[in-house]
């Protein structure tokens, strides 16, 4: 148990410190203005996403999405939905609101540890409050709706009581990477309405079947878990199990996607900068390795055609 809680703080510190989160420490409450509507299901977006780039789960790992996200830009893929769950919804959110992968990662080089930690008395139920990650999106974004993104965008939680995953597709976005990050047992969960939600990560790390459901035609999911085939002898029956079964999901999900990025990470994840700049050109690699792959999909399925490339930012 002390060894998945390190593993879970390591990655929520992973996740957040490199955004840079330095805004000042609110009381704790669970939202209720102008929050996002939970979904069980999505309905078809119109009109139809083209191309939908989903983002994994995976705290500190989840930098490498920068880098993928860095490829296609530069090679000119056109994405029009993004569909993220926890650091995937984090970083799926600032991109969706039209930064650059480059201004994504100068951010993800700010800020420290000691500006993530706004306590709560409310131990048993976590022991960040996660207001100062609400307050961090909701100043990035000046407090822009899901709706109102140049691109369109859901984020993944889990309802608590239960665990069936839910997606934002509207409302306020702080409020929804806030619950889609609230990681259990660390970060407080977030009540919408008299129910409470959690980090995405707990039911559906990998959320294609959010892409499908919303109308996209064409899925790019990207997966920065570590390879459960190459699971160190020294870890724990307990956290061999948590990697299985995480697998296991996301492999369910990845077999609905048209194309996959695995990000090639090693086993270990670190919440030190350094880390965060191998994640980032670990997944700008391995992008640019299954780049002529994915763009040869791509033509197939009549998305681009060979005058495209190349012109992206």
């Amino acid at each position: 148990m002390i060894t998945a809680r390190i593993r879970q703080l390591a990655a929520l510190l992973g996740m957040v410190v490199g955004m840079g989160v330095m805004a000042g420490c609110a009381p704790f409450n669970y939202a209720a203005t102008d929050s996002p509507v939970a979904r069980l299901r999505l309905e078809s977006m119109e009109p139809p996403p083209r191309i939908a780039l989903v983002l994994s789960s995976g705290g500190p790992r989840g930098y490498a999405h920068i880098g993928v996200m860095k490829v296609l830009e530069e090679a000119g893929i056109e994405v029009d939905l993004v569909v993220g769950t926890s650091v995937g919804s984090l970083l799926g959110a600032f991109w969706a609101d039209g930064r650059s992968a480059s201004e994504l990662e100068a951010l993800s080089m700010q800020g420290g540890p000691l500006t993530l930690f706004d306590l709560t008395p409310f131990a048993d139920r976590g022991w960040i409050r996660g207001q100062r990650l609400q307050d961090y999106v909701d100043a990035g974004l000046r407090h822009r709706h899901i709706e109102r993104m140049p691109r369109r965008f859901v984020a993944i939680a889990t309802r608590r009581d239960d665990k069936v995953p839910v997606f934002f597709s509207s409302g306020r976005t702080s409020v929804a990477v806030r619950a889609s990050s609230a990681v259990s047992g660390i970060i407080s969960p977030v009540g919408i309405e008299g129910v409470e939600y959690e980090d995405g990560d707990e039911s559906l790390p990998l959320a294609v079947r959010a892409a499908r459901e919303a109308g996209a035609q064409y899925v790019i999911a990207v997966d920065v878990s570590a390879d459960p085939t190459q699971i160190p002898a020294d870890v724990s029956p307990a956290e061999r199990s948590h990697v299985l079964s995480r697998a296991a999901r996301i492999d369910r999900e990845a077999a609905a996607a048209d194309f996959i990025i695995n990000a090639g990470l090693q086993y270990r994840a670190s919440p030190l900068a350094s880390y965060f700049k191998y994640a980032r050109e670990t997944g700008e690699a391995s992008a640019r390795r299954q780049l002529p792959h994915l763009v040869a999909s791509l033509m197939r399925a009549g998305m681009i055609d060979g005058s495209e490339m190349g012109k992206g930012k």
